[in-house]
């Protein structure tokens, strides 16, 4: 049996809209831009700016405000969609999960321009689909990922700092559950390439990724940005689209899934709430040493190491979010059964451990 394999393309720096023009002429004429409202006020300008006449933004639309099917039809609907060559993506993963598919659904390319750091969607073929009430209702895949990404360095350095945080805690999880889910499997030649690229994930973000936050702070594009943001984008990406998607996610995203049934938890950003799944994953598959690196890079970057961090509580939420999260595909294929007591009792040692390791902070400052 055939496999076609279809690799994202990228394009990446302070100056990345230059090689926009070039690139998608060859492709078509009319443009539409589909975006999220703060994210088209910050790139609109500067997108339109770097065309020339053999490309032309016929028409600036919101997205909606969520990937859900329903936005997906409100586009479809649309004169100047139906009649674009190409659609343009502006802004987070649910703005290019939103345009993915409807651009899969009129077979029309569609180019991606990320405005903040937050996740791989802008170079995946799979799109996380959300219900009306923000619940995750499932996943859709597209033929083949995005045709190109601009990926404007400047723009994502002066966005707000949660973006770039949230998109560490989510590339957090790449390696540790693609690894995780794999393991023991006979790969093949592509599958086992993506697990390959996803060992690039971790030690990168914890090199560079304190650095990234605090350039990030100052709204300075630097090396440190860069190499945070393709580690995010890119490298999770390539492994997203190489691999099956069994291989995509674990533990961690059935933990931010089961979130996702609590009302409170509906604007708390997606990766980080994967970044405490990842914590509970690695307690539960007793990875100590890198539990506890990937503790303190958590801390000192304050992304959650316990439901606290959250607004939540073991008491009043763990079994809603356990409910959900045991429902998930991303459990099924995995180098163990995880019970429901076994998800349960990893979330109660990491915080178990973090009661621990405050003691002892308490303790050390006392000295």
């Amino acid at each position: 049996m055939s496999q076609s394999i279809f690799l994202p393309n990228y394009t990446i720096g302070a100056d990345a809209y230059s090689a926009i023009n070039d690139i998608v002429k060859s492709y078509g004429t009319k443009a539409v831009m589909i975006g999220g409202k703060t994210a088209l006020e910050k790139a609109e300008t500067k997108i339109k700016a770097a065309l020339t006449k053999e490309v032309t933004v016929t028409d600036t639309l919101w997205y909606g405000g969520n990937s859900t099917y329903e936005n997906v039809e409100t586009l479809l609907q649309e004169p100047s969609v139906q009649n674009a060559d190409v659609l343009f993506a502006v802004g987070g993963g649910r703005v290019c999960d939103t345009v993915k598919v409807t651009a899969e659904k009129l077979g029309k390319p569609i180019f991606t321009f990320p405005t903040i750091g937050s996740n791989c969607s802008p170079v995946t073929a799979v799109c996380v689909m959300y219900q009306e009430n923000g619940e995750m209702q499932g996943l859709f895949f597209p033929t083949k990922p995005p045709t190109h990404a601009f990926i404007d360095i400047a723009i994502i350095a002066e966005a707000p700092d949660k973006y770039l945080w949230a998109g560490i805690g989510d590339a957090l999880s790449k390696e540790i559950e693609s690894s995780f889910s794999a393991r023991g499997d006979q790969l093949d030649y592509t599958d086992g390439l993506g697990i390959q690229i996803g060992k690039m994930c971790t030690e990168r973000l914890l090199t560079y990724g304190t650095q990234a936050l605090t350039d990030s702070a100052a709204n300075i594009p630097s090396y440190s940005i860069e190499q945070v943001v393709l580690d995010i984008i890119v490298t999770t990406g390539l492994v997203s689209v190489l691999v099956i998607n069994d291989y995509n996610s674990a533990m961690a995203h059935s933990f931010y899934y089961g979130t996702t049934v609590l009302e409170k938890m509906e604007d708390y950003l997606h990766g980080a709430s994967v970044s405490y799944g990842v914590l509970a994953l690695l307690k539960l598959d007793q990875q100590e040493a890198l539990f506890e690196r990937i503790y303190r890079f958590m801390k000192e970057n304050r992304l959650p190491v316990c439901l606290a961090d959250m607004q939540l509580n073991a008491a009043d939420d763990l079994d809603a979010i356990l409910d959900k999260a045991m429902t998930t595909n991303d459990i099924v294929h995995v180098p163990y059964e995880i019970t429901r007591e076994m998800f349960k009792e990893a979330i109660l040692a990491v915080e178990a451990y973090h009661v621990g390791q405050t003691q002892v902070d308490s303790l050390v400052k006392t000295i």
